[in-house]
């Protein structure tokens, strides 16, 4: 029993710290870690709880202002900035955003950008562990990083970004940022429940709404430009994998949709090359621009835009 008891305190404490995370010896590219799938699941169930906290105009847009900041973080952080350069920042800048790109409880900035530097080198082909292609529309969406194989940092593949400790420290306790923030936000309806009482809202409603709603939100917006933007749209360029462009996940991830543009020139800050394309990111990132927070921000060469049906690496 003692030993018991020893191995799941292991555990938690492994939900914690990445670094005391052992895979098991059976542990293989396809096997599930049902330990650390628990908190994803219950997420998930938790979304019952809004038959008892109810709703309120204010939960509402506040879970809907998460979904946009955090998604933002994700999208021109996470994605254009870490995992491809697009831009630059100072390096509180980039914590700063690598902090709230934290809260969108998708791992750490590290874990992030390697496994998606990861992908375009193999893209839909064995070696990329979320190809709808190759491993199924299912595993694609959500299993490849509920397993084993994929859980630890490939820090090989963003040796430059490991000499900033406070990356590597985001990257270790990726856990401990989302729980902060779902515990302010409990506390922030506790205070509005007091003090702005008009507002009709308490701290677990708030929770459900701003933390647990949004999150999912997230989670399934993101997942969807692994899996559903490699089987469904239009291919302006003959890239080496199955990438399309789909215009409605370019709305909900706030521009992430121009997936076969991104594919043909990943280098890009601007995902939609061209007008009628809407990249909500981009804008969001040309407005930080104009504030002086980031700077040259890279654009794909008109040269590069108009190959279109022509193979690109």
């Amino acid at each position: 029993m003692s030993q018991r008891i020893y191995s799941c305190l292991w555990r938690l404490i492994g939900w914690l710290d990445n670094h005391r995370y052992q895979a098991p010896a059976y542990a293989n590219a396809n096997s599930i870690d049902w330990w650390r799938v628990l908190p994803f699941v219950s997420l998930h169930i938790a979304l019952i709880a809004l038959y008892w906290v109810g709703w309120s105009p204010f939960a509402v847009f506040f879970a809907i202002l998460m979904y946009l900041i955090r998604m933002f973080a994700v999208t021109g952080f996470y994605h254009r900035y870490f995992a491809h350069k697009t831009f630059q920042t100072s390096r509180a800048g980039q914590f700063i955003f690598a902090l709230i790109g934290a809260t969108a409880v998708q791992r750490g900035p590290l874990w992030w950008a390697a496994h998606h530097r990861n992908h375009h080198v193999h893209a839909d082909q064995p070696q990329d562990v979320h190809s709808p292609h190759q491993h199924g529309l299912l595993w694609s969406h959500l299993g490849w990083f509920l397993s084993h194989a994929n859980f630890k940092t490939q820090l090989e593949r963003v040796r430059e970004l490991t000499r900033y400790r406070e990356l590597c420290w985001l990257d270790r306790f990726d856990s401990l940022v989302p729980i902060a923030l779902a515990v302010s936000i409990y506390a922030l309806g506790d205070l509005l429940a007091h003090y702005v009482p008009q507002l009709h809202t308490n701290g677990w409603q708030l929770l459900v709404w701003g933390f647990i709603v949004s999150t999912i939100a997230l989670y399934h917006a993101t997942f969807s430009v692994n899996s559903l933007a490699h089987v469904w749209g239009k291919r302006r360029y003959a890239t080496r994998d199955h990438s399309r462009n789909n215009w409605l996940i370019a709305i909900i991830t706030l521009g992430e949709g121009w997936h076969n543009n991104h594919h043909h020139f990943p280098g890009s800050a601007k995902q939609g090359f061209y007008w009628w394309e809407i990249d909500l990111t981009y804008y969001g990132l040309k407005l930080l621009a104009s504030m002086g927070l980031i700077w040259n921000l890279k654009q794909v060469p008109s040269n590069v835009r108009e190959q279109h049906g022509e193979m690109r690496g």
